[in-house]
């Protein structure tokens, strides 16, 4: 009587282990029913025919996935490493478990090739300066083939782009020949615009030459202010033109 007792208690146990499932509010559980698909269930408490109902659990968190690097050869023939990360979640368990074996890895392999394709497509100045672009259409193509998973995929990155150093070196070279060409091309402006500024002031003088002998005197006044040694500096004669004409008037008269 005794081992009936641990006997049917073991067994209650064991039945009870097998029907009584619980699943976070994260998770969902696919139910096959003698092979049969019955429905999805979750999250809390699920009972379970024992030797009957199978379970296979689903997160519907979105997941990360790192994508290997991939050797690219753009349009333009520049071979390049090109990584990515593709953040995706499962919006239809039932589909995510009956239409393919393993959904993250057919994601893997899918975003490997379509990332060689797109990037291929384009050339390497393309590559580097317009990834919101190919970011936009790897996530479309990737999720249009997705959608018949049950999956989505809201955001494709691309993250590194590896040049060879061949070719880091002549964007180096590039780039500093632009900074020079910009340098030269600031220079010349700048001198063009004092010559402007030149000539418009050759231009007042020559309308007006008592601002001349005015600016003469501004200039004497400042070197005195500045130096404590004696300078000497040759007198305009048209500071006297004005006093010889009058002593040439009275002499005429």
């Amino acid at each position: 009587m005794y081992y009936q007792v641990i006997f049917i208690v073991v067994v209650t146990v064991l039945f009870l282990a097998a029907a009584i499932k619980v699943l976070n509010e994260y998770e969902r559980g696919v139910i096959f029913r003698l092979g049969r698909v019955i429905r999805a269930k979750g999250p809390g408490l699920i009972i379970l025919i024992p030797l009957i109902d199978k379970m296979v659990k689903v997160s519907l968190r979105l997941v990360a996935m790192d994508v290997d690097p991939q050797d690219v050869i753009t349009r333009d023939n520049v071979s390049v490493k090109v990584n990515a990360v593709i953040y995706f979640r499962v919006i239809d368990p039932t589909k995510a478990i009956i239409e393919v074996e393993n959904y993250s890895y057919a994601m893997s392999q899918l975003a490997q090739t379509t990332i060689r394709s797109v990037c291929g497509q384009a050339e390497l100045d393309d590559l580097l300066s317009e990834r919101e672009k190919l970011n936009s259409k790897l996530q479309e193509i990737l999720d249009t083939h997705t959608d018949p998973w049950g999956i989505k995929v809201a955001t494709v990155e691309l993250k590194h782009i590896d040049l060879p150093q061949e070719m880091q070196r002549a964007m180096a070279r590039q780039a500093e020949a632009e900074r020079e060409r910009r340098a030269k091309i600031i220079n010349a402006e700048g001198e063009r615009q004092a010559a402007d500024r030149l000539a418009e002031a050759a231009t007042i003088i020559d309308q007006n030459p008592v601002a001349l002998q005015l600016r003469y005197l501004q200039t004497v006044s400042e070197m005195a202010a500045e130096s404590n040694s004696t300078t000497v500096f040759p007198i305009p004669i048209d500071l006297f033109r004005p006093l010889l004409k009058q002593i040439e008037r009275d002499q005429e008269a």
